[in-house]
């Protein structure tokens, strides 16, 4: 997980490597584009270790941020992606997986780490709170229906959208499990989020 976080984040820092890791991808005989870029970023750091991984992540991190914060609106908004499975009837901006997915995507990792090594997520209203926030909105707009939501947690609240929709009580972190489909679920959390 750490060596695709890695990859990801020296792929968003340089258009050199994106475009390697696209190409490498491309040449998959089937399967998702992701699978085989993640694929791909994972092998090629395979020899790392956790500490040359964390290290060399804390380098790249800033310049992965700045780089996207830096696409120009041009791109942004006319650019758009074809998208996997679930999602392959959509064309996403650039600016869309740029600023929402490779977002959603680090941080869904940093819960599937923690979920895995037993360590706890800090969470605070403000960071994570936000992210979420965001990943409700989306799935609100995703299904259309009427709903009240309560998510528990440092990252949780409470939406509510039109009247006697269905009425929901989940922890933040597994809503976001549970949309982003590493949980089934069901009714309105059947409806998947991109992450």
């Amino acid at each position: 997980m750490g060596s695709h976080v890695l990859g990801m984040a020296e792929a968003q820092a340089s258009i050199r490597q994106f475009a390697h890791d696209y190409r490498s991808a491309s040449k998959r005989s089937s399967g998702k584009m992701i699978d085989a870029m993640t694929a791909t970023q994972v092998a090629e750091r395979a020899s790392m270790t956790p500490e040359e991984i964390v290290s060399r992540l804390a380098v790249v991190a800033p310049k992965a941020i700045r780089a996207r914060r830096r696409t120009p609106a041009l791109v942004r908004h006319a650019v758009r992606m074809k998208t996997d499975p679930p999602f392959e009837a959509e064309k996403w901006r650039f600016g869309y997986l740029v600023d929402k997915i490779f977002t959603r995507d680090t941080w869904m990792h940093r819960l599937d780490i923690s979920r895995a090594t037993g360590a706890p997520m800090v969470l605070t209203a403000s960071h994570d709170g936000r992210l979420v926030d965001d990943v409700v909105d989306e799935w609100g707009r995703r299904h259309g229906q009427p709903f009240s939501l309560t998510l528990t947690g440092d990252a949780g609240g409470h939406w509510q959208v039109g009247d006697a929709g269905e009425c929901l009580e989940l922890n933040a972190l597994d809503f976001c499990l549970t949309v982003g489909s590493r949980q089934s679920g069901i009714g309105l959390l059947g409806t998947e989020v991109p992450f």
